[in-house]
C-alpha cells in the first residue's frame, strides 16, 4: 500500500504522534510498507533507520553518537554530497518545507519547543556554533558584525515562534547543528573535550528526537518525491 500527499492517518498499530518514536519501531512500520515505496525512498529510508540505530546503542560517547545522527540525517535528506554551503542550505530548505507540509499536527515544532525548549534557546544563543563567530575569528571580511548578526538571528526565531513558521526555525536550529558537525567532522574539535560539551550533547538530543519524526513522516508520503540519493546501490 502507498500513501499519497493527501494521507492523513496512518495504522494505530504505530506509536502514537505524540509518544517517542525509535529506530525499532520504524524499521517494524518500514517492513510492513515497504513493498509500496518508490525504490530511492526505501534507500534512504533504510539507510537513515540503518544509522539511527546504531546511535540508540551508543550510550556513553556523544560525539559519536550526533556524527552516527547526522549520517542518518543525511541519508534522509543529501543529494549531491559535494554541494557547498549555500546549496546545502538549500537543501535543507526544500527538505524541511517538504516535511512540515505533510506535519498537519506539528509535531516536529512540538518535539523542538515542547521537548527541548531549554536546550534549543542555550544552542542558539551559543556564538561557538555560529558561523559568522568564526568567520570573523579566521579572519574573513565583513564578519566584524557578527556579534549584531547573532542579535538579528535570534530575532528571526523569535518571529518565526510567533507565526509558528516551522520551516524557518528548523533551518536556523540546523544552521548552528551544521557548524557543530563541521567542528566534529573536520577535526576542529577535540573528542570528549570539556570546551563543547554542552553542544555536542544538546545536539545530539534534538538529533535523536527529531531524526525518527523526519523518517515517520517520509514513510507517512510515499509519494512524495523525496529526491535520489547521490551514491545508489550499483550492481
Amino acid at each position: 500500500m502507498r500513501f499519497s500527499d493527501e494521507s492523513d492517518s496512518m495504522p494505530n498499530t504505530f506509536p502514537k504522534k505524540d509518544e517517542a518514536l525509535d529506530a525499532a519501531s520504524l524499521k517494524s512500520k518500514q517492513r510492513s510498507l515497504r513493498d509500496g515505496f518508490p525504490s530511492v525512498l526505501s534507500l534512504r529510508v533504510h539507510r537513515a533507520i540503518s544509522w539511527l540505530t546504531r546511535a540508540e546503542a551508543e550510550k556513553d560517547d556523544d560525539d559519536l553518537r550526533f556524527i552516527l545522527l547526522w549520517i542518518g540525517f543525511n541519508s534522509a535528506y543529501a543529494r549531491d554530497i559535494g554541494a557547498e554551503i549555500g546549496a546545502e542550505r538549500g537543501l535543507f530548505s526544500e527538505f524541511f518545507d517538504s516535511l512540515v507540509r505533510f506535519d498537519r499536527t506539528h509535531r516536529i515544532y512540538n518535539a523542538i519547543w515542547e521537548r527541548f525548549p531549554h536546550e534549543i534557546r542555550v544552542l542558539l544563543d551559543n556564538k561557538y556554533v555560529f558561523a559568522p563567530f568564526w568567520n570573523h575569528q579566521n579572519g574573513y571580511a565583513g564578519f566584524d558584525d557578527w556579534q549584531d548578526r547573532l542579535t538579528r538571528s535570534k530575532a528571526k526565531i523569535n518571529s518565526a515562534l510567533a507565526r509558528h513558521d516551522t520551516p524557518a526555525i528548523l533551518s536556523v536550529v540546523f544552521d548552528r547543528l551544521y557548524v557543530l558537525r563541521n567542528q566534529l567532522v573536520h577535526g576542529g574539535a577535540t573528542w570528549n573535550s570539556s570546551v563543547n560539551r554542552a553542544q555536542v550533547r544538546d545536539g545530539a538530543a534534538v538529533l535523536a528526537w527529531v531524526l525518527p519524526i523526519f523518517i515517520d513522516i517520509m514513510m507517512d508520503n510515499a509519494d512524495h518525491d523525496w529526491g535520489t540519493p547521490f551514491y545508489p546501490v550499483v550492481d
